[in-house]
């Protein structure tokens, strides 16, 4: 029984329960204010009729030690008084008093005349039909004067309280958590329309915008924030979904390709050049491998961006004047400027294949010459990558960072052509945010620059660093195949507003 009320408590609805405990809470309210509320007029009216005794008997006491007789009106008065002496008899008393047998003991009276207290006392045996309040005042002579005040009223205005709030105290409730159970209703309506709209957008799988409550409460933050959360998911699904059609299609050429050659040399196996067929094969396969890569590189990255790995200090300019001569032989020069150390925290193999991306994107594009450079400026590392190829239009800079984009057709990948699946710009950017920093392009005198900005890590300084003002390097074309950036005639860039 213990475990099941826990049981089945959980198992009401939030309504319900805060209208339980709401209405227990005014129960418990209720009750110490009835209560509450009789004792204090019970005590005021109690002290009031004790006041009117006590009154009366400093009256009589005056006339006592005056040593002047009781007047008739006295005596005849509503209250019922007696004088008694030092021996306790009674040697003056009102019509409705007892002259024989005194109201309370000698001792009791004159223990009542020293502390002040009066004493509630049955009439009936002093043939008087009502309850009394009795108080006692010293008198000279040792004498002592009792008057007694009826307390009937008293009791019958209790009695009818007590009727009163024993009816009016459960009305009261009941009517209470009828007001709280429509008023939480009310405060659970605009939740009951979000679930609804959730119920639809689970049925339909159609993204919809939630109801959002007028009022400007708790639930309304909610509203909004389960909105942008849907809008948000709407369009990570929106980009999955292009991401898979478009990985598609860049799986389904080169495996029609394959499978096209292959089933051509099986085909006509004595008409075909089997060591060009293989070449064929072995360069769709390779560009599989290369999409596969990038795939993977960037799911990783993705990966970090939700829970970012710890890095170790890197000089981007030492990655510059090294990728610089790397890339020497290629088929236009690359110039590496550095102005001294740019040293941030991160992975030095990302951060490679960022400035590798950047570098071999724009030797394909190029005319005459690439140019790299690492400098500082005030916290932060800027990573700059130019040519004097055709450039991109600024409307078209930020497309460029998309996966799977090619801003122009004339620089799509053929069969003549080395290039990638245009997944290197959206590398590079998914490098920088994991590194706490942004990529854009932006336009060149002529031509294009790539920016990467990313943090300076103060604290850490390589000793292996080149030195201020090191000569410019020289040098071409990269010495080995890395997944290409984007494919497009012009490479642009604003500042990156979607973490990818």
């Amino acid at each position: 029984m213990i475990l099941s009320v826990p049981r089945w408590w959980r198992r009401r609805s939030l309504r319900a329960r805060v209208t339980m405990t709401t209405t227990v809470g005014l129960a418990v309210a209720l009750t110490a204010a009835a209560l509450l509320l009789r004792s204090e007029l019970q005590g005021s009216l109690t002290r009031e009729v004790d006041g009117t005794a006590r009154q009366g008997a400093r009256e009589v006491a005056a006339l006592v030690n005056a040593n002047r007789p009781l007047p008739n009106t006295l005596l005849s008065g509503t209250l019922t008084v007696q004088v008694l002496s030092a021996t306790g008899r009674i040697v003056g008393a009102s019509v409705t008093a007892d002259r024989l047998v005194p109201l309370l003991p000698p001792a009791q009276a004159a223990a009542a005349a020293r502390s002040g207290r009066a004493v509630l006392l049955d009439g009936r045996p002093f043939g008087i039909p009502y309850l009394m309040r009795v108080a006692a005042v010293p008198a000279s002579g040792h004498r002592t004067v009792v008057a007694a005040a009826a307390y009937t009223q008293v009791r019958d205005s209790m009695m009818t309280l007590t009727r009163a709030l024993l009816v009016g105290t459960p009305l009261l409730l009941l009517l209470l958590a009828g007001v709280t159970w429509l008023v939480v209703g009310s405060t659970l309506r605009p939740i009951s329309a979000l679930r609804r709209g959730a119920q639809v957008i689970t049925a339909t799988g159609v993204t919809r915008e939630l109801p959002v409550p007028e009022a400007r409460d708790e639930v309304r933050v909610l509203a909004t924030t389960l909105n942008d959360m849907l809008i948000r998911l709407d369009a990570a699904q929106q980009r999955q979904r292009r991401l898979v059609s478009d990985t598609a299609h860049e799986l389904r050429s080169p495996i029609a390709s394959i499978r096209a050659q292959l089933e051509v040399a099986l085909d006509h196996p004595e008409q075909q050049d089997w060591p060009q067929t293989a070449q064929d094969v072995l360069a769709d396969t390779l560009r599989l491998a290369s999409l596969a890569e990038d795939l993977l590189v960037l799911a990783r990255l993705d990966e970090h961006q939700v829970r970012p790995a710890a890095g170790r200090p890197v000089d981007l300019a030492a990655l510059v004047t090294e990728e610089a001569e790397r890339s020497a032989g290629g088929r236009v020069p690359v110039t590496a400027r550095t102005a001294g150390p740019c040293i941030v925290t991160g992975e030095a193999e990302g951060l490679r294949r960022l400035l590798r991306n950047l570098i071999d994107n724009s030797m394909r594009y190029a005319k005459s010459g690439v140019e790299v450079a690492a400098r500082r400026e005030d916290s932060e590392a800027v990573l700059t990558v130019s040519d004097d190829g055709p450039g991109i239009p600024a409307a078209d800079r930020e497309r460029a960072f998309d996966r799977f984009v090619r801003l122009d057709d004339a620089r799509s990948r053929d069969e003549t052509q080395t290039g990638g699946a245009g997944l290197g710009l959206a590398i590079v950017r998914a490098i920088a945010r994991t590194h706490g920093g942004s990529a854009y392009l932006e336009g060149g005198t002529p031509g294009l620059r790539a920016v990467v900005r990313l943090p300076v890590n103060n604290a850490a300084v390589l000793p292996s660093s080149p030195p201020a003002g090191a000569e410019p390097r020289t040098g071409a074309g990269l010495g080995h195949s890395l997944p290409s950036r984007m494919q497009s005639p012009q490479n642009a860039g604003a500042e990156a507003d979607e973490t990818r």
